[in-house]
Formats: structure tokens, C-alpha cells, sequence
């Protein structure tokens, strides 16, 4: 093969989430011939894998979406406050359709490697069913919290009855009504989903390593007032995202911080903001993820509130995290629709794994932990992701020297802006490792935007291949560290925090978040668009 013969595809990209459908839009508004292919049976992303009763977003719903159309932001219309994955999984095929998306998917195929071939610039990459096809430009858009972890317990393999990963959810559903069902694992996903299983199940037992900071979710219904008000200021809640430390529609309270103060006009502020959301945490204070005496003030309004919630004083100390654990957002805090009244019920248990009762083994029949054995019908490992990386290192990508990814990152994970890896020419990852942890629709999108810009100099100035600078590698690698030094969120590796990669066994802690703020982020991409991209090499193969 030459350099100018041309690849079956201008670009292949892996994943028909939001990021696929992103890149859908903006490629082929460039001009370009992309194929998106998905392992899965629908489009969807998180939102097809991710199924189990209670699945919904934490962001709320009128800025969890694509913004490249304002037809597309005024013609949807959003049922309540925080979706369910059915409701997003409709709204995805609503964009799909809407920009006839769906020519350019293959789904039930699975990627097995993607090798890059530098005589020619192009990428090979096959499919599960044995087929090859190359691409100029190879893009990741799996997503940065796909990949599960499975914990290796002794056992796992004896068990009876259905025993699976929440985020692989059996797609025909599951008949839990009756059952007693046994939840590995208690963050976000396990807050999701106890209080919605505890309604049918006979009983429901959560097997917790770390307590969270639940912040509550306080869901409520879309009113037409309310949608009214949004639709017609789409402008201003775009653009709010685009410049908000966490990509959400959020305002700030520049200036004010717990430090200058008085402890009563705290207290007050901390009440009146304690209407649901994230918002708590960014439109309260400024200095709550920075300063260690502003977040043990959050964390203990936190956890007092979580105390009254729960009729048992020792289930509400086993529920909640002491201000000497670890700093709020240390863990990613789940947002809660009754999980902690979940527990006021009879069919409701909890179990310490950490302290008090750690798990042995997986029986034929249950659980067994070093004092008990707990019968179940179901088991759920509800068990986290291998974040930002996982998804890359599932299958080999080999770069120019040969090394795939999963090699390069054996020991710490570094990109360039968590969108292009050193030693992999025309290769980008959207939400990649060392990108901002924000509101996902909103860095998908600027990811893709900065992707595209990138291919458009590559097809206007006629280069082959753009190979990102090793240099400018480190030079991001450093910034990270730097900026996350200075935050409360370095203690996240003590309680196996995702973010940081710690929840993985055998794997060491590394930064895997740029913690800069994603508005911060967003204007460095902008800035490397308008200075020509200075990360990356241009080269001309050769005819």
C-alpha cells in the first residue's frame, strides 16, 4: 500500500455513545467519510450497557446533551430533572435520527486491535468477525467509564444463580421481584439501585468497603414553565457549561469562601443551597475542594444531614464517612434518591467489609464473610470501572514503535490533553486519561470540536500523518500533577478512589484527571486550535 491509496475510511472511531454521535456530526460536517462501531446492539454507550433498575444521570438533563444544534436543543423535551437511561438511551436515537447518524454505525462488532501502519500513515484495524479496515485517523470514543472491574473473589464461579457486573445488566431484563439479592460494592451505582430493587426483592444486602458523601438528588418533574425558561436561554446555559470549573450549567460564587466567612453565614448558606445536585458544592463556596478546614466544614454538613435520614444510629455510622477519612471529593460523591432511607426498611442490610465482617468467598449459595454466610439468588458486583484508561487497554493499540497502550501505561498514564498519546500518530482518545472529570456531554463535545479542527489542517495543508510531540506529553503529564498537588483530591488513592485509578489490584495510583477546572481545559484546547496545534508534528509521507 502507498500513501496515496486511499483508506476505506477517513476515520474509524470505537464507540456509539455520545462521543461517536459527537464525531458523526463534526466529521462529516468537514467533509469526511467516518465509520463508528460499536461491540453493542444499540447506540447508547454507557446508556445500553448500563441498565439496572434505577440507572439515571447525575448531571441534570437540559445540559446532559449535545449542543451543536440549537434545532435539536429546542425540538427534545426532557421529562424531569435527572433522566433515566431510558429516557437518555430515546434521546440518543433522537439525535441519531435527527442527523442520520445511522448509515455510518456498525453495530455487534467488536474491535480486536488497531495497529498503526507507518508507511502509510493509516490505521489497520480488525473486528471481531475477522474483517480489516483501514483508516487515516483512528479515534476512541468508548468512553471514559466502560471498562468494569471484576474483582477476584474465591468462588465466583460456584455461585447458582445469576451473577454479573451492574454494568452488564442482562439486556432482556432480570426478574428480581422476591429474590434476595446480595450488592457488591456501594457507590454510585449501588446508591442508584438499592432503593428501587428494595421495593420488590425480598431482600437486598449492600456489602460496603467505604462510606460516601451522598448528596441528595431531589428529583422533579420538567414543568412547561420550567422547560419554557430553559429553551429560551439555551444560549446562556450553553455557554455556562462551556465556562464552569465542572462543564455544568452552574453559577459561581466567585469570592466567597468558608476561610472569610463567619461559622453561623456558613451554616446558612449551606442551608438554603441544599435544594439537590451538584450545585451544593459550586455554588456555595469557592474554596470547599481546596482548602482542608472549608471541606471538613462541607463534610460535616454532609454527614450530619445523611445522620438524619437513617432511623438506625448504627447503620447511620456505618452509612457515613468521618471528616478524618478522606476529603469530600476525594471519591466521586453519588447523588441520592432514597438510598439512605433505604435502610430504614426491614429487607434492607448492610454489611462492613473493611472492618467488621471482610468477604471470603462466593459459595454455591451466597456470600460468605469471615462471620457469616449470606444465601442470596442474585449477586451484583457493583464494583466500578477501570477508568479513563480501561476502555484503551481492553484490546491492543499499537503505535508507531509497536507498543501498545497497556504498555506504555503500565506505570502512569499520560497524554496530551487526555485527547492524543505520545508515539501514536493519528490517534485521538476523547476523554482520555489526564482530561477533566466534568459533565461528560460537554468535554465529549469540546474534545470532538478540537479533533475535528485538527483533521481539517491535516486535509487542507495535504499532511499524512500528525504525531503528537513527546515533549509537549511531558509537559501536560507535569501540569496535571502540579495543579492536583494542590487540591484535596490527592488523598484518593487511601480509599482505591477510581479517579485515581486506586480501585485497580496491583496497579499503582496515578493522576488520572486534570483537575485544573474543566473551563481551564476547554480554553487550553481552544488556545492549541488557534496556535496550530504546537502538540503536534505535521509530516508528509513520501509518495
Amino acid at each position: 500500500m502507498t500513501a496515496q491509496q486511499k483508506p476505506d475510511f477517513d476515520a474509524i472511531a470505537v464507540g456509539a455513545g455520545f462521543a461517536g454521535l459527537a464525531l458523526i456530526h463534526y466529521l462529516r460536517e468537514a467533509g469526511l467519510s467516518i465509520r463508528v462501531i460499536d461491540r453493542a446492539a444499540d447506540i447508547g454507550g454507557t446508556w445500553t450497557w448500563n441498565r439496572y433498575p434505577g440507572a439515571m444521570t447525575d448531571s441534570e438533563s437540559y445540559y446532559y446533551c449535545l449542543t451543536f444544534s440549537k434545532e435539536l436543543l429546542q425540538e427534545w423535551s426532557w421529562t424531569r430533572r435527572y433522566p433515566d437511561w431510558e429516557e437518555t438511551h430515546r434521546y440518543m436515537h433522537f439525535v441519531a435520527d435527527k442527523i442520520g447518524a445511522w448509515p455510518h454505525i456498525q453495530l455487534n462488532t467488536e474491535v480486536v486491535s488497531a495497529d498503526y501502519q507507518e508507511d502509510t500513515g493509516y490505521w489497520l484495524v480488525t473486528t471481531s468477525d475477522g474483517n480489516t479496515s483501514t483508516c487515516k485517523y483512528f479515534v476512541s470514543a468508548m468512553g471514559m467509564i466502560s471498562e468494569p472491574v471484576i474483582p477476584k473473589i474465591d468462588g465466583m464461579d460456584k455461585f447458582k444463580g445469576p451473577l454479573f457486573h451492574s454494568s452488564r445488566w442482562p439486556q432482556e431484563g432480570l426478574d428480581y421481584a422476591g429474590k434476595r439479592v446480595g450488592i457488591i460494592g456501594a457507590g454510585a451505582t449501588t446508591v442508584q439501585m438499592t432503593p428501587v430493587m428494595a421495593k420488590d426483592a425480598e431482600s437486598v444486602t449492600v456489602f460496603q468497603r467505604t462510606p460516601n458523601f451522598i448528596l441528595p438528588a431531589m428529583q422533579k418533574p420538567m414543568t412547561p414553565e420550567w422547560e419554557k425558561e430553559i429553551k429560551e436561554n439555551y444560549d446562556e446555559i450553553v455557554a455556562k457549561c462551556r465556562n464552569h470549573v465542572f462543564g455544568m450549567a452552574f453559577d459561581s460564587p466567585v469570592g466567597r469562601n468558608v476561610a472569610d466567612t463567619p461559622p453561623e453565614e456558613v451554616q446558612r448558606i449551606f442551608e438554603e443551597n441544599w435544594t439537590g445536585s451538584f450545585r451544593w458544592v459550586f455554588e456555595t463556596f469557592d474554596d470547599l475542594l481546596s482548602n482542608p478546614e472549608a471541606n471538613r466544614a462541607a463534610s460535616q454538613f454532609i454527614i450530619d444531614k445523611m445522620k438524619e435520614r437513617v432511623d438506625d444510629p448504627e447503620i447511620a455510622e456505618l452509612l457515613t464517612p468521618s471528616t478524618d477519612d478522606y476529603p469530600l471529593f476525594a471519591k466521586r460523591p453519588p447523588l441520592d434518591h432514597g438510598y439512605l432511607e433505604a435502610f430504614n426498611r426491614d429487607n434492607v442490610h448492610l454489611v462492613d467489609i473493611k472492618d467488621r465482617e471482610p468477604i471470603v468467598e462466593i459459595t454455591e449459595t451466597g456470600v460468605r464473610t469471615s462471620k457469616n454466610l449470606y444465601e442470596f439468588d442474585i449477586i451484583v458486583l457493583a464494583t466500578g470501572f477501570r477508568a479513563y484508561t480501561g476502555a484503551l487497554e481492553a484490546f491492543p493499540i499499537r503505535g508507531k514503535s509497536g507498543q501498545t497502550l497497556a504498555e506504555k501505561w503500565q506505570k502512569t498514564s499520560n497524554s496530551i490533553m487526555g485527547v492524543c498519546v505520545a508515539d501514536f500518530p493519528n490517534l485521538f482518545t476523547i476523554t482520555g486519561p489526564q482530561a477533566p472529570f466534568a459533565n461528560l456531554p460537554t468535554s465529549i463535545e469540546q474534545n470532538a470540536i478540537w479533533i475535528a479542527d485538527c483533521i481539517k489542517k491535516m486535509e487542507n495543508e495535504d499532511y499524512d500523518v500528525c504525531a503528537p510531540r513527546q515533549d509537549a506529553e511531558d509537559e501536560w503529564s507535569a501540569h496535571v500533577a502540579e495543579v492536583h498537588e494542590q487540591t484535596l483530591m490527592a488523598e484518593g488513592d487511601k480509599v482505591h478512589s477510581w479517579m485515581m485509578g486506586a480501585n485497580i489490584e496491583n496497579h499503582k495510583p496515578r493522576v488520572l484527571i486534570y483537575f485544573g477546572g474543566a473551563n481551564v481545559y476547554y480554553d487550553k484546547l481552544r488556545e492549541s486550535v488557534e496556535a496550530g496545534f504546537p502538540e503536534l508534528e505535521f509530516q508528509r509521507l513520501a509518495s
